[in-house]
């Protein structure tokens, strides 16, 4: 059960998400949370403006919590993100040691709606975190947000 300050960030996420389609990027937002509860940094997909499929934001969050992080610091965080990580993504979270992954919506839901919208698959295997980062606290996906980010996706892919 994700609580009231839970649901903000994931909030956030959402509009970060909202953000990144109208800059003509995937809708994808993600939010790094201290053990505090202070937010320390957020992002959303870069991927078309770089041309790097590697430009997600819970990648850029690993990256950021590896420099300016302690181990320790990095241990009692929380990644808010509008979708589950990719593998790419959940390798990354969890080399650099962050703590628990709260997601929106899964993989699974994703998938989902790209083949109903007639979207090809990833290139990559859909898994879940554990699968990949089974040391990861995981939580999600959250039903609130499900009808909103798969119409995200749907605008993504309308053009």
């Amino acid at each position: 059960m994700i609580d009231e300050t839970g649901l903000r960030h994931l909030e956030r996420c959402v509009e970060l998400a909202a953000q990144a389609l109208e800059a003509g990027e995937e809708p994808f937002g993600s939010v790094l949370v201290a053990g505090d509860g202070s937010v320390l940094a957020e992002d959303h997909n870069h991927v078309v403006s770089t041309g790097d499929e590697t430009a997600h934001p819970e990648f850029e969050l690993a990256r950021w919590a590896a420099a300016n992080m302690t181990a320790e610091e990095r241990a009692s965080a929380t990644v808010y993100t509008s979708g589950e990580h990719c593998p790419m993504c959940a390798a990354a979270h969890a080399w650099v040691g962050l703590g628990r992954i709260v997601y929106a919506t899964s993989s699974a839901q994703l998938s989902a709606w790209r083949t109903e919208l007639g979207v090809q698959p990833s290139p990559v295997q859909t898994l879940p975190v554990q699968e990949v980062a089974p040391g990861v606290i995981v939580e999600g996906p959250v039903p609130e947000f499900a009808d909103r980010m798969r119409e995200l996706h749907r605008r993504s892919h309308a053009a």
